[in-house]
């Protein structure tokens, strides 16, 4: 068979091959990582959890950054384009690395099946090995345990959240998805929650296994005012000054403490200085995340998409100041708790303009408006065939001085983006 010349070619035939695009599980991920013979050379952070995986990953990277390292990132979902999955020292990675990567996995696989999003980690993995880094952060994809994330081994693991999510693949409690996020932790090594009340099953597991685990609030954590934070450790030092990271949203805090702690607990393999600390979190950008873009009527957008992640945009919104109306332009996945995350939401908003998401777990406008009334919202609700119309009629109806969130999935905020960037 011919390989693709192109990064569509390969992300075509990738979507093609594969049937089910999650399959848990670490044998066949495993066989095919040890086949390549890329072996880990640098320090490994693994990054887990439900909610705020993207924001760590992206204020560590910009600490090490700072602090003078070569760093890799590997994320999903992307917004716009597949290469932001991949970053090499700060840069989307180029589709000439990333095509040259995916022919090294295929080669390497043989006739093992991998899903589409296997081959892409496996395919990171081995653009990160011939970049020369200092530093890897790899971000989970589903769970932890059985994610193929786990098949490299992190120095570091840090889980963000546990939170209702994924149940048809985690599990339908709060313990069994701590015990699944856990799975990252490894013996001896350190193990970093931003979780200030975590399931008892991620810290058994931690103990069982002998990671050095530090829980948010009882290991580390921050104080604060509006004007600035500090950052603690039990029984150490104390970091006080700190100006508020250019993330939005009052939880960045959580996931900022998380990251110092990690810097703390690695401190003799990657030495990072406070003030790499406080340039990485004053230039740290991560769009979709409580973006506030400029411009007037105010539009906001969040890829918040479950119950958890819908109360932090609440408050979030709550702390804004006052709109005299706001618009919801509203996209969701069918296998996500909508009404949780709606009724989070429902008195922040006075407009609703739902759209329908594509896919076969994407969610009809008209089943949407119909969760929306069982809620009880208040105000109108209208339905649209896709987010950029959905966005273009709040854009039109809105008042100067109105704000627009728009929310629910990454492929509602892509889709928006993508409308407000094309010509």
């Amino acid at each position: 068979m011919q390989l693709p010349e192109t990064l569509d070619g390969w992300l075509g035939l990738l979507e093609a091959r594969h049937g089910q695009s999650i399959q848990l599980g670490l044998d066949r991920v495993r066989t095919v990582r040890d086949a390549l013979q890329l072996p880990q050379t640098c320090p490994v952070f693994t990054v887990g959890g439900t909610n705020g995986k993207g924001s760590t990953c992206a204020l560590l990277e910009a600490v090490l950054l700072a602090a003078g390292y070569r760093v890799g990132v590997y994320t999903s979902p992307h917004l716009l384009r597949y290469n932001e999955r991949v970053r090499i020292n700060g840069r989307d990675a180029t589709d000439g690395v990333l095509v040259d990567a995916f022919a090294e996995v295929e080669r390497a696989r043989g006739d093992i099946p991998l899903t589409y999003f296997e081959h892409g980690t496996l395919a990171a993995w081995a653009a990160f090995c011939h970049a020369g880094l200092d530093a890897v952060i790899l971000e989970v994809g589903l769970g932890g345990r059985l994610d193929a994330v786990n098949v490299f081994e992190p120095d570091c693991a840090i889980v963000t959240s546990v939170a209702m999510d994924h149940m048809d693949y985690l599990g339908d409690t709060r313990e069994a998805i701590g015990f699944e996020k856990a799975g990252i932790f490894r013996a001896g090594r350190p193990a970093i929650c931003s979780d200030p009340m975590p399931p008892a099953s991620l810290v058994e597991h931690a103990e069982a296994i002998g990671a050095k685990l530090w829980v948010s609030g009882r290991d580390f954590g921050f104080s604060g005012d509006q004007n600035q934070w500090a950052f603690w450790i039990a029984g150490g030092s104390r970091r006080g000054g700190l100006a508020y990271p250019s993330l939005r949203g009052t939880n960045q805090l959580l996931n900022a403490a998380a990251v110092m702690a990690a810097c703390e607990a690695v401190r003799d393999l990657l030495p990072v200085p406070m003030q790499a600390v406080r340039q990485g979190f004053m230039l740290v950008d991560l769009p979709g995340r409580f973006q506030v873009l400029p411009g007037r009527p105010t539009v906001v957008l969040d890829v918040a998409h479950n119950p958890q992640a819908a109360g932090v945009l609440s408050e979030n919104l709550a702390s804004m100041g006052f709109f005299p109306e706001t618009w919801a332009v509203v996209g969701m996945l069918a296998d996500k708790d909508v009404a949780g995350a709606v009724r989070l939401l429902r008195d922040r908003v006075d407009h609703w303009v739902v759209a329908s998401l594509p896919g076969p777990r994407g969610l009809e406008a008209q089943r949407l408006a119909a969760i929306l009334r069982e809620c009880g919202v208040a105000g109108g609700i209208s339905e649209c065939a896709s987010p950029q119309e959905a966005y273009a009629l709040a854009h039109e109806q809105a008042a100067e001085g109105d704000r627009i969130v728009v929310f629910g999935s990454f492929l509602t905020v892509a889709d928006v983006l993508a409308a407000r960037k094309a010509p």
